[in-house]
């Protein structure tokens, strides 16, 4: 984590390093809500853009282990399982190198994504897959290329120090009862 503000970093093209495609659509007042256990996605941050679980024809399912962006509202979230959309205008971004598409990779790069592009999309400006194909998005770099690795190293060590918070954080809650 100390070395990280050293590490180098360059702007690749979007489609460099996903395939994009839009989301499948379901409106939602033809969903059936908590019918299922495949998630309903919307545009919205909480809950990892989860609004309910259905079950729903599956030729409209989406497949996971993707970046998913909420074109009108640009919320940007990993998604680790299939699902199903609200909206056509939504994004699915599929990393191209298979060999490095994992949880902790797309994780970050939905962060990049987001902070990348985050300013100049919203809800009076969304963005959608034409708009995308001309968008670059910064990334650390070796060799000229993603640095996949440092990506996973780093998430890895994020997730690491939360559950070292958390630990913490419950072990003064437990001492802090314990006195009363």
């Amino acid at each position: 984590m100390k070395n990280f503000d050293n590490e180098k970093f360059d702007e690749f093209n979007v489609l460099d390093i996903f395939d994009v495609k839009n989301t499948k659509n379901i409106l939602s007042r033809d969903i059936i809500e908590n019918s299922g256990e495949i998630p309903y996605l919307c545009a919205s941050t909480e809950n990892n853009a989860i609004s309910s679980y259905i079950s729903y024809d599956e030729k409209y399912l989406d497949k996971g282990n993707c970046v998913f962006i909420g074109g009108k509202t640009f919320v940007v979230t990993y998604q680790e399982n299939d699902f199903y959309s609200n909206d056509s205008h939504n994004l699915i971004l599929n990393l191209r190198k298979e060999d490095e598409k994992n949880k902790l990779n797309q994780l970050y790069l939905a962060t990049c994504i987001n902070k990348s592009l985050g300013r100049k999309y919203s809800w009076g400006d969304s963005i959608s897959n034409r708009k995308i194909q001309t968008e670059k998005v910064s990334l650390p770099v070796k060799n000229k290329q993603p640095n996949y690795k440092l990506m996973e190293i780093l998430i890895s060590a994020i997730q690491k120090l939360v559950i070292k918070e958390v630990v913490l954080y419950t072990d003064r809650k437990i001492a802090a009862t314990q006195i009363v």
